[in-house]
């Protein structure tokens, strides 16, 4: 391998690359509002220019605030096409949540929007709520400083994910459906200067269902599930049936907006403690993430503790968080975290480098394919909350059926696609569980708006796990989560995965008040 140089920036995108670093620790005001711009910029993504969308904040792409610090925010859409942002991880009241027109309509170009709510610690992000806009990589790190961070003697590192294309994302989206069903045609003669929510996002036109209904289990209870991880055998087959781990080929994988040909090089202390905070902000792709040879520890997931399980490779699907410490050794030298694609050779990562250390040249492309993500739940079942929901008498029980197929390319929540659907109801303060039943043999990381939840059933059996709010539901597999239900509003729920929720995988969390 050849000792890794850096690449001659591209003249006319210098100072837009320079500003589209991730976000720099201690710039927080602690009075004013923090300004925050929806606008374009230009990468270089191995060696050719590429404009999409980012989240500028005062210290580059993102946020980042200190213990106690609001969320104060001035949203500026300097876009020329209508946006809005949601704070996924937080719980705003629902009028800042950031769905369009749910209640609040997009930000028109030029328009600014104020925010102010008490912010949740954690490793959390922000994102475009419109799916193509999301693909265009309007999204950006929000990390919220607890006190513990402040006082720890750890140097903390962003590592924020995603997936790439050249093409358009109605483009992208046209080639994955392959010209099935109506909301994809629909999305590919939308253009983006409309500022369109997307079919996804409301005004999509009626579509055949997909997959399987409710119907399919009728509403079997928990307890009457039978076991269903042993279904899963090596490879991507499951019960004799083909999983499909990927639906599309991107043209780059990034890691802090760059590839492997010229990563991030972050400079380390010999012997000293990172916080790697890792966020898949990825619209189509699961990741691994391999700490290599570096002695590492799970400690979070989705902003929230976790009991510390020691190990170098840990996976994540699109909307989930992983905080993972890392003990870096006394002698110098260089230390690639890698994030390999579920399924395939494609990797993406940055180096953790002492100063002087040789940095060598990595491959983009592994030796070998990264396994499955998690099909048998394994890693989820090892999880811990540190600060578990209480206990407390389940109120209301909700089955969700997750369904769908690959052609015709639509995806359904109890048999039903966006526009059609039946909202999950609850009263504000009732403990509810909600059940995700995947019968169809794509995994859909599941994502509820405004609440946090804790995984409480892995495919019939009782648990006590993580608290989330983005949950990864193999096929084939049932996961069971308890949350206690918040403000009174429709909140969304959704599958985190870009094209299926563009062809209609979500529904309403429509919490009324107590009487």
């Amino acid at each position: 391998m050849n000792t890794l140089s850096r690449r001659g920036f591209l003249a006319a995108s210098a100072a837009a690359i320079a500003a589209a670093q991730m976000p720099r620790l201690a710039f927080a005001q602690t009075g004013a509002a923090i300004s925050l711009s929806a606008a374009t910029r230009t990468l270089d993504i191995d060696g050719r220019a590429a404009t999409v969308f980012g989240l500028a904040g005062p210290g580059g792409q993102g946020l980042v605030l200190d213990p106690g610090q609001r969320f104060r925010v001035d949203l500026t859409n300097d876009l020329d096409v209508g946006t809005i942002i949601h704070w996924h991880g937080q719980i705003p009241p629902n009028v800042q949540d950031g769905v369009p027109d749910m209640p609040m309509p997009l930000l028109a170009p030029g328009e600014t929007r104020s925010y102010d709510f008490e912010a949740r610690p954690g490793t959390h992000w922000m994102h475009s709520h419109v799916p193509i806009q999301e693909m265009r990589l309007l999204a950006a790190p929000l990390i919220v400083r607890s006190q513990e961070d402040i006082a720890a003697d750890r140097q903390e590192v962003v590592m924020f994910l995603h997936d790439f294309s050249f093409k358009t994302p109605e483009e992208v989206l046209a080639e994955i459906s392959g010209g099935h069903g109506a909301g994809h045609a629909a999305a590919a003669e939308a253009s983006p200067r409309q500022g369109v929510p997307m079919e996804g996002l409301g005004g999509m036109p009626g579509m055949g269902h997909g997959g399987m209904g409710h119907g399919a289990m009728g509403g079997m209870a928990m307890g009457n599930m039978p076991e269903m991880g042993g279904m899963m055998g090596m490879g991507g087959q499951m019960g004799g049936m083909a999983m499909d781990l990927n639906d599309h080929d991107w043209d780059a994988y990034l890691a802090n907006d760059r590839t492997l040909s010229d990563p991030e090089v972050v400079q380390v202390e010999r012997g000293g403690r990172i916080r790697l905070r890792v966020i898949n902000a990825a619209a189509a792709t699961v990741f691994w993430i391999d700490s290599g040879a570096a002695e590492a520890r799970l400690v979070a997931v989705d902003g929230h503790a976790v009991q510390p399980i020691a190990g170098n490779r840990f996976g994540l699907a699109m909307g989930q968080r992983l905080d993972i410490e890392i003990d870096l050794p006394k002698e110098g030298g260089a230390w690639p975290i890698l994030a390999l694609r579920e399924g395939a050779r494609e990797r993406t990562g940055l180096i953790l480098a002492t100063q002087g250390a040789e940095v060598r040249r990595l491959d983009p492309l592994a030796e070998s394919e990264a396994p499955a993500f998690d099909t048998d739940l394994a890693q989820e079942a090892r999880l811990v909350a540190l600060n578990a929901l209480p206990d407390r008498p389940v109120d209301r029980s909700q089955m969700l059926m997750l369904g769908g197929a690959m052609q015709p390319y639509v995806w359904t929540i109890n048999g039903a696609i966006w526009g059609q659907h039946q909202p999950i109801t609850a009263r504000s303060g009732e403990r509810v569980v909600l059940s995700f039943h995947n019968m169809s043999m794509m995994a859909h990381p599941m994502h509820l708006h405004g609440h946090v939840f804790q995984v409480v059933g892995l495919n019939g059996r009782r648990v006590a796990g993580a608290l989330r709010d983005t949950v990864h539901v193999p096929p084939m597999s049932m996961v069971d989560v308890a949350l206690d239900a918040g403000e009174a509003a429709h909140w969304m729920l959704h599958c985190h995965h870009m094209p299926h929720l563009a062809s209609g995988m979500m529904t309403e969390f429509a919490v009324t008040a107590s009487v």
